[in-house]
């Protein structure tokens, strides 16, 4: 499958290619022009999109992954490792800057994903999956037992930091938070794309495609998968760190094994390796989890899973290989009606 569409890929004319980035492009920049306009013309809905977006950086970590043809079904480990990282870091300093927060949230991530990724880049397939999932599932007993340090099942309650050396209220804070997190989903997506174009981005991507090839290169499959492992991490400690400013408490729950199936639901939902996907698919699901859960509380888990079976079953590129796909067709419709 992968061998045929990089034949198509390499057989598209460079307008061809411009002209599909470009279409991209716009079309990244007016949904993110749609989003800005929710505090404005949906303000109820604000919080509600800044935690889907927050979701999606987290998702956008595991989306990085399955570029390498690897499945993680821990990485809420580094989604709680910076959420705890900002907590404790606002405990020690009361008012400490929104983005000294953020931060060091992502600096934990990053240094917990080494420190993890050293170990399970050596190896592949469900063994990879099981091995992230094992570490993750160790910091949430972790969380849940050392009682007197990270307030077990309680979680931690975040005081409000501050935004550059000012305190704000509830309303001014939050419109802030939204604002920030649309600007990291912009710039985080531009710099992810731009990585996955790079030589080291290629590398990495090679490890799906022919990992023996790398070696007769003399380059290490096992530094190319790190490489893409600590993105992945960062990726998963900013969308953590803003999660847990937004909901203003951290628990042991964003560690737990489901926060990860989660993320791997959601970049399916989108688009398995899509990037714009894993914010489309954040956003679907956070809106179908809300409302459904609101009007069905019964049985909101099982429309949730008849969704995705059918995105798996009639659109397996996701929501974003579904609207590719139509795009293509109507394409070639108006090219034979001309």
């Amino acid at each position: 499958m992968s061998i045929h569409s990089d034949a198509g890929a390499m057989s598209r004319s460079p307008a061809e290619k411009e002209t599909r980035m470009t279409a991209g492009t716009w079309l990244a920049i007016a949904g993110l022009v749609l989003l800005a306009a929710v505090p404005i013309f949906a303000p109820s809905l604000q919080l509600l999109v800044n935690l889907a977006l927050a979701k999606g950086l987290a998702v956008l970590g595991v989306t990085v992954l399955l570029r390498a043809g690897q499945v993680s079904f821990g990485h809420a480990l580094y989604f709680a490792v910076a959420a705890y990282a900002g907590a404790f870091l606002l405990a020690a300093w009361p008012g400490a800057d929104l983005l000294v927060v953020l931060l060091a949230g992502a600096l934990g991530a990053a240094v917990s994903g080494l420190l993890v990724g050293l170990f399970v880049v050596r190896y592949r397939g469900i063994f990879f999956g099981m091995l992230n999932l094992a570490f993750s599932m160790i910091f949430w007993s972790i969380l849940e037992k050392f009682y007197h340090v990270t307030g077990g099942a309680d979680g931690i309650r975040l005081p409000r930091p501050s935004v550059l050396g000012m305190e704000m209220g509830r309303h001014d804070f939050e419109l802030v938070l939204f604002w920030l997190t649309l600007a990291l989903v912009g710039g985080l997506g531009w710099f992810t794309l731009r990585w996955l174009a790079s030589p080291v981005g290629q590398l990495f991507r090679t490890v799906k495609t022919n990992e023996t090839r790398l070696e007769y290169l003399g380059v290490s499959p096992r530094r190319a998968l790190l490489s893409g492992y600590l993105l992945s991490a960062v990726l998963c400690g900013v969308g953590g760190a803003i999660m847990g400013v937004a909901q203003g408490v951290v628990t042991p729950e964003y560690a737990w094994w489901i926060r990860s199936g989660e993320m791997v639901f959601i970049a399916v939902l989108g688009g398995a390796g899509s990037v714009p996907g894993a914010f489309i698919g954040a956003l679907i699901y956070e809106f179908v989890r809300v409302f459904a859960s609101a009007f069905a509380g019964d049985v909101w888990q099982m429309l949730l899973g008849g969704f995705l079976l059918v995105i798996i079953l009639f659109a397996p590129g996701g929501v974003v290989g579904l609207f590719e796909r139509v795009t293509r067709r109507g394409a070639a419709k108006g090219e034979e009606a001309a």
